[in-house]
C-alpha cells in the first residue's frame, strides 16, 4: 500500500490528509482481531487460526503475529526463542525488500496500481493452502519430527526427557493415535482396546499412560517425554486469566513500549515512499528501491541479532538489549534511514520476545494485546501525520521529531518495568 498510494495520489490528486486516511484504513480491520486472534491460538492452536486468518486477510491478518508467538512458544526451547522471533521479523522485512521494488514495477506497468494487490492476494492464497496442509500447532502433532529435535524442544520446558522413552520411538512415524477426552470416546484401530472408567477405547501395545485419574492411549511422540510432560494431545489453554495478565507491570512494559515504538514504525512503513517522492523528488521508478534499502539493512542485521541476544541472555546472563534510532534527510537521508533500521533490528531481543519470557503459556494472547496497543498509533498516527503535513506546509522535521520522542518514551518505560523471568505459568 505504501508504494501503491504514490501512484493513487498521482492519479486521484489526493492531499496529505486523504493519504493519511487511506493508509490507515487497513489498520482498523487489523486492530480488531489482535486479542481474539491470540486467545483463540492459545486455546485451539496456531495452525487452524492462522490459516483462517490468512484466508480472510483484511480483518483476519490481525491474527498473524499472535499466532506466530504462540507457535514459537511451543516449537522452540527458551534458548532459541530470540532467534526464532528474529527469523520471523527478518522474514517480514525480506518480504518487504522483495515486494517494494516489485510493487514499483507493477505500479509503473500497463496493469497499474491495482495489480499490486492482485499479485499479493494470489501469493497469500497459495501460501495459506500450503500452510493449512503442512503446518502444525504443536511439535507433538508433526509426524516427521525426529526424536532428537523433540527432546531438544522440551528438555528445558520442565525436566529433561527420559532416555528410556526414546527406545520405542521411530522418527517420522505417521501412525495416528486416538484419545479419550473426559466422557467422550474416540476410536483408533481394531484390536487396540483399553478400559477407561466405564468406557472401552482403542489402545495399542505399550501405548497407554496414566494422566491424573484417567487412562488414555499415548502417541509415539508422547513416548519421548517424561510423565509430567506427556499428554495425549497438544496442551492448549482452557481459560485466559485476563485480570492476572493485566496485574503485572512486566506485561504493561511490553504493551506501553509497543504503543510508543509502533508510532515511528508505522509512520515509516506508510509514509517513507511519499517522503522520498515529495521531499527529495526521487524518481517515481526508484522509490521502491529507496524504500527497500533500509529494510534490507534490518534484514541483514536482524539475521544475527537473535543469535547475539540468545547468547547474551543465556550465556552472559543479560536480560534486556534494546536500541532506538534517529534518522533525517536524499542520499544522506537514505544512509541515515538504513543505519537506523539496522539498529532498530535489536528490538527483537526486547519487547518483541519479552512475552515469551514472562508468560510462555499465554504468549499468543499477550502478543495480541501488545499488537492491539501498537495499532492505536497505526491508524491514528498515520492519519494524523497527513494532517500535520497539511498544517505545517510539509514540515517533515516535525514528523521525525515526534517519532524519535515516542521511541525514547517507549524505551524508558520498557527499561524501567521489563522482566526476563517467568511470572505467569
Amino acid at each position: 500500500m505504501a508504494i501503491a498510494i504514490v501512484y493513487m495520489t498521482k492519479e486521484f490528486n489526493w492531499n496529505h490528509t486523504i493519504q493519511g486516511y487511506v493508509s490507515s484504513a487497513f489498520f482498523f480491520g487489523y486492530f480488531t482481531t489482535q486479542i481474539i486472534g491470540g486467545a483463540l491460538t492459545d486455546k485451539f492452536g496456531g495452525r487452524k487460526v492462522l490459516s483462517i486468518g490468512e484466508i480472510c486477510l483484511g480483518v483476519g491478518e490481525g491474527a498473524t503475529y499472535p499466532c506466530v508467538s504462540s507457535l514459537i512458544s511451543k516449537w522452540f526451547p527458551p534458548e532459541e526463542q530470540s532467534r526464532a522471533i528474529s527469523a520471523v521479523s527478518v522474514s517480514h522485512f525480506i518480504g518487504m525488500v522483495i515486494t517494494m521494488p516489485i510493487s514499483n514495477l507493477l505500479g509503473s506497468s500497463q496493469f497499474g496500481w491495482p495489480s499490486i494487490f492482485w499479485v499479493s492476494a494470489i501469493v497469500g492464497s497459495i501460501w495459506s493452502i500450503i500452510w493449512y496442509f503442512y503446518g502444525r500447532s504443536d511439535p507433538k502433532e508433526y509426524p516427521g519430527i525426529s526424536k532428537e529435535e523433540l527432546e531438544w524442544i522440551f528438555k528445558n520446558k520442565s525436566t529433561a526427557c527420559s532416555e528410556d522413552n526414546f527406545g520405542n520411538y521411530q522418527s517420522g512415524s505417521r501412525e495416528y493415535i486416538m484419545i479419550i477426552d473426559d466422557d467422550h470416546r474416540v476410536p483408533k484401530s481394531e484390536n487396540d482396546m483399553i478400559i477407561d472408567d466405564d468406557h472401552r477405547v482403542p489402545k495399542s501395545e505399550n501405548n497407554m499412560i496414566i494422566d491424573d485419574d484417567h487412562r488414555v492411549p499415548k502417541s509415539e511422540n508422547d513416548m519421548l517425554l517424561p510423565k509430567n510432560q506427556i499428554s495425549s494431545r497438544p496442551h492448549y489453554v482452557h481459560k485466559i486469566p485476563w485480570k492476572l495478565l493485566f496485574s503485572h507491570r512486566e506485561v504493561w512494559a511490553i504493551l506501553l513500549c509497543d504503543l510508543f515504538c509502533s508510532w515511528g514504525y508505522f509512520i515509516l512503513l506508510n509514509w517513507l515512499p511519499i517522503f522520498y517522492y515529495e521531499y527529495f523528488h526521487v524518481d517515481i521508478h526508484l522509490i521502491g528501491i529507496y524504500t527497500a534499502l533500509p529494510y534490507l539493512s534490518y534484514t541483514i542485521m536482524g539475521s544475527i541479532v537473535g543469535y547475539i541476544c540468545d547468547y547474551a541472555i543465556h550465556q552472559l546472563k543479560f536480560h534486556v538489549l534494546t536500541a532506538t534510532y534517529l534518522a533525517k534527510t536524499s542520499l544522506e537521508g537514505l544512509l541515515m534511514m538504513t543505519i537506523g533500521f539496522a539498529l532498530y533490528s535489536f528490538k527483537v531481543s526486547s519487547y518483541l520476545v519479552s512475552h515469551l519470557d514472562i508468560a510462555p503459556k499465554y504468549a499468543g494472547v499477550i502478543c495480541g494485546i501488545r499488537n492491539t496497543f501498537g495499532m492505536v498509533p497505526a491508524f491514528f498516527g498515520i492519519a494524523l501525520t497527513g494532517r500535520i503535513l497539511e498544517v505545517t506546509a510539509n514540515d517533515w522535521g516535525i514528523i521525525w521529531c515526534i517519532c524519535s520522542l515516542f521511541y525514547m518514551i517507549g524505551t524508558a518505560i520498557y527499561l524501567a518495568w521489563a522482566g526476563g523471568e517467568v511470572i505467569i505459568d
